[in-house]
C-alpha cells in the first residue's frame, strides 16, 4: 500500500489527553486512558484484545493510537489479516499508509514465528495479529520480543479465550454496540477476571475493512 504521507489531523476523536507516563500513547479515549494501568498503551509489549468473531470494533479501537505511531517512521505491521486495511478510512483516521506493512507468511505454522521476528526486528512501531491458538509458552516469547524490539503487540483473540489464564499483561474484552460505541472490560490474566469497565464513543471511526462483516475463518498458526 503506497500512498503519500498524510499529515491530517484525526478528526472525530475526543481530545487526546498527555499520557500520565513517559512513553505511553493515549488511547484516543479518555473513559480507556482512565481504565489502563499505565493511563494508555505502554509503551512496549502484548495487548490481548478478545472480541467475538462477527464484532468490527477492534480496529475502530485502535485507530487513534495507529494514527499517534505511523508519525514514527517505523512499520505497523499487519500479520495475515482477515481483512485487507481500507484504505480510504485509515486516511480519514490520520493513518500515514506509507507506513503499513502487510505480511502473509507462506505456511500457516510459520504465522506465530513472522509475528516473533516483527516484533523482536525494532522496525515496527505496532505488530498486529490474528492468531487463533497459542500456549502461555509462545506468548511470554512473543511479549519479550515486543519489548526487546520496543513495539507494542495487538493480539486479536477469539472471545473464549478470555476464560483461560493468560501471561499477557494487558487483557482487553471488547464489545461493539449498534449505536457505535466499544464496552471495553479490563481483564486479570487469570480467567475472566473483571478489574474494571469503560464506554467508549467511537462514532467518529470509519471501518477499516473491506467487508461489512469480519471473515470468521480465522488462520490457525502453529509456532515451530
Amino acid at each position: 500500500m503506497n500512498a503519500p504521507t498524510c499529515t491530517a489531523p484525526l478528526t472525530g476523536w475526543p481530545d487526546q489527553p498527555p499520557a500520565a507516563q513517559a512513553g505511553v500513547l493515549s488511547s484516543g479515549y479518555r473513559e480507556l486512558d482512565a481504565l489502563l494501568p499505565a493511563g494508555g498503551w505502554p509503551r512496549a509489549g502484548l495487548e490481548e484484545i478478545l472480541l467475538a468473531p462477527q464484532c468490527l470494533g477492534s480496529l475502530r479501537l485502535l485507530l487513534p493510537v495507529l494514527a499517534q505511531l505511523s508519525r514514527e517512521h517505523r512499520w505497523l505491521c499487519w500479520v495475515a489479516p482477515p481483512n485487507l486495511p481500507y484504505a480510504p478510512a485509515l486516511t480519514a483516521a490520520g493513518v500515514d499508509l506509507s507506513r503499513i506493512l502487510l505480511v502473509h507468511p507462506r505456511a500457516r505454522r510459520d504465522g506465530l514465528r513472522v509475528v516473533e521476528q516483527c516484533l523482536r526486528s525494532g522496525q515496527c512501531s505496532a505488530v498486529l495479529a490474528w492468531p487463533a491458538v497459542g500456549e502461555a509458552a509462545v506468548l511470554r516469547r512473543l511479549q519479550q520480543a515486543a519489548v526487546a524490539g520496543d513495539a507494542r503487540g495487538f493480539l486479536f483473540r477469539r472471545l473464549p479465550l478470555a476464560k483461560k489464564t493468560s501471561p499477557v499483561p494487558l487483557r482487553l474484552r471488547l464489545e461493539a454496540h449498534i449505536d457505535g460505541t466499544l464496552s471495553a472490560d479490563l481483564l486479570g490474566r487469570r480467567q475472566e477476571q473483571l478489574i474494571g469497565s469503560a464506554r467508549l464513543d467511537s462514532t467518529g471511526a470509519l471501518n477499516a475493512t473491506t467487508n461489512a462483516r469480519m471473515s470468521q475463518a480465522r488462520p490457525s498458526w502453529a509456532l515451530q
